[in-house]
């Protein structure tokens, strides 16, 4: 029984081991998706933040905290 446990256990680690060989990182492909979906979100919070309303606000927080007394 010991034996056989010990068998069935050893397979699990040595596929386990294998299967991340094969799928260590990612490839080209994926890099480049990553950089197009960072790039993409990058413009559209640029867009969100350069708006006249955000802009607005933000300088509006700005100027209030910079008029607050201490």
């Amino acid at each position: 029984m010991y034996q056989a446990v010990r068998a069935r256990l050893s397979a699990l680690v040595c596929g386990a081991v294998r299967a991340a060989r094969r799928d260590a990182g990612m490839v080209t492909s994926e890099y480049a998706m990553g950089i197009v979906a960072a790039v993409a979100f990058a413009v559209v919070l640029y867009k969100v933040v350069t708006s006249g309303a955000v802009s607005a606000e933000l300088q509006g927080i700005v100027k209030q905290a910079l008029d607050a007394r201490m």
